[in-house]
């Protein structure tokens, strides 16, 4: 298997929040909750490559990570960045939505950077400010734990970073 089909697929899921009328939410049944497929672009990541774009077990949410990445003809600075940055946060609040939840009900936020890549040619510190800059777009206070980890590579190879939630969602 190769990875183009992930990237199209990646490529598609990021691109549907612009689409109207695209979100057809996907349930099915799972032990103590259920996957979540947010719409069509997000299948095949749980029938072709097996794992659920989001799962909720009881009152907590898992959403898998959410590869930015630098598409063909994009930059490598910041302000090519920061868009990548705020086309995964969209995805993000796709999948969230589709759940039933938000970005105030994400309670742990796991992230990893390749720091030192051809993707993003900025520093550390560079990156992470950028990141912060839209994470605040689109979370509020209270903050969510977060963690940042380092790392040599993504699966797709133009990724930048992943990012994954964790959120509660309630007895409700």
């Amino acid at each position: 298997m190769t990875l183009r089909p992930l990237i199209a697929a990646a490529a598609l899921a990021t691109a549907a929040f612009a689409t109207p009328g695209m979100a057809q939410v996907e349930r099915i049944p799972s032990s103590g909750g259920e996957v979540i497929i947010p719409g069509p672009p997000f299948a095949p990541a749980y029938y072709e490559f097996g794992y659920a774009p989001a799962r909720r077990v009881g009152d907590t949410l898992y959403v898998s990570g959410v590869i930015i990445y630098r598409a063909e003809g994009e930059g490598t600075d910041a302000a090519a960045f920061e868009a990548q940055v705020r086309r995964g946060f969209r995805t993000l609040q796709m999948i969230l939505e589709a759940a039933g939840a938000g970005f105030e009900d994400v309670a742990m936020v796991n992230s990893y950077h390749v720091w030192d890549g051809p993707n993003f040619t900025g520093e550390r510190m560079e990156q992470w400010d950028v990141i912060r800059r839209v994470r605040a777009e689109f979370i509020g206070e209270p903050h969510s734990a977060w963690t940042a980890v380092g790392t040599t590579g993504l699966l797709v190879p133009n990724g930048i970073v992943e990012i994954e939630l964790v959120a509660y969602l309630g007895d409700d």
